[in-house]
């Protein structure tokens, strides 16, 4: 049964998501321990009441098993946005717990709260970090309630509790800011290093990550995958004749064209100079070279204009399959090679498929 377009998506985009994740994960991780040494430091060193001691032991002693259960026990087969956000919930309880036995709001604890607001800010967005701080708040109202014993009624006193509160909120909020910057710069940085900056589809480093993955998937559960190289016949008229500008936009012409003919989870890419490479998951060599022939077909019916005049526009296109032509994604890609050679040898604005005796890959 073949797999439907959206999980071979999901196959690919989630696994870099991943690796942003577990390098998340392992900063949660040391801002959790972390925690615990500043409630230790305060417990040896910051002179508690020796009737809250063993309370406080008790607190930390939990907090640890749940960080050593929850985080090396695998219950998460995954890291998750979900299994941090409840890791900063859990932080927020045990925060909540040593103040109330430490003396509440009057508690030199009371700016661990900042840990929570910081992990969550620069992890799970505006819309978590609020509701957390929010949270934070309600528990600050608790502990006020139960160990101030204050008139919670009197204006003066929403005014100091308010006072209280602000420096968590403004920590949240230019923490959150910082952190939506530096992740635009990141995925900038990213999609400039992957995408060809004329063309605006992928270069070969962005390739060759991506169909890495599909190839992979493709080996693993036994399914079709294709291949096409595709060749503009008509970039160096073109440039000789109208221009490198001309030549340029021939190209952009040519992307546009065959963007047209995929699918959202096919995988182009600009190959060097006036050649592409088309990766084709779950699409047997039938499939392939419909694929090829729309493709084709489509740019010769769609001449590219110039400054001046229109200028007839065709490529030539070379296609292999997995697991006929190769079973490694290199070889797939000299068996593709290979065919557009002989198309181009063969008069141009063709296709041609791979040989079907082909080494093992």
């Amino acid at each position: 049964m073949a797999e439907h377009p959206a999980d071979a998506q999901r196959a690919t985009i989630p696994s870099v998501e991943q690796e942003e994740l577990r390098g998340i994960s392992r900063t949660v991780a040391e801002i959790e321990w972390l925690l615990l040494i500043l409630v230790l430091v305060y417990l040896v060193f910051g002179w508690p009441q020796p009737d809250t001691e063993p309370a406080l032991s008790m607190a930390m002693l939990f907090y640890a098993a749940f960080v050593m259960s929850f985080r090396y026990a695998n219950f998460y087969k995954h890291e998750s946005r979900s299994k941090i956000a409840t890791e900063t919930l859990a932080m927020i309880v045990f925060i909540t717990w040593a103040l109330w036995i430490t003396g509440g709001l009057a508690s030199p604890l009371l700016n661990a709260y900042l840990l929570v607001v910081i992990t969550s800010a620069l992890t799970l967005g505006k819309v978590v970090t609020l509701s957390e701080v929010a949270l934070i708040g309600l528990c600050c109202l608790f502990l006020d309630w139960q160990v101030g014993g204050k008139d919670m009624g009197r204006l003066a006193y929403w005014g100091g509790f308010l006072a209280q509160l602000t420096p968590i909120v403004l920590v949240a909020y230019i923490t959150t800011m910082f952190s939506a910057d530096i992740r635009y710069g990141l995925h900038r940085a990213r999609l400039l290093s992957e995408t060809d900056e004329l063309t605006g589809i992928y270069n070969m480093r962005g390739f060759a990550v991506i169909a890495t993955r599909l190839f992979a998937q493709a080996q693993r559960y036994g399914r079709p995958a294709s291949l096409l190289m595709v060749d503009s016949d008509n970039l160096k008229q073109v440039n000789d004749t109208h221009g490198h500008e001309a030549g340029n936009r021939l190209l952009r012409h040519v992307v546009k064209s065959m963007q047209a003919q995929l699918r959202f989870t096919d995988v182009a890419a600009r190959y060097g100079g006036d050649e592409f490479v088309v990766m084709l998951p779950d699409t047997p060599m039938r499939g392939a070279l419909e694929v090829a022939e729309r493709m084709r077909r489509a740019i010769e019916e769609a001449p590219f204009a110039t400054d001046h005049d229109r200028v007839p526009c065709t490529v030539s296109i070379g296609v292999a399959s997995f697991p006929e032509h190769g079973r490694s994604l290199d070889t797939l890609m000299s068996r593709a090679d290979r065919a557009l050679y002989q198309a181009k040898s063969g008069g141009r604005n063709r296709i041609e498929q791979a040989a079907a005796a082909a080494p093992a890959g």
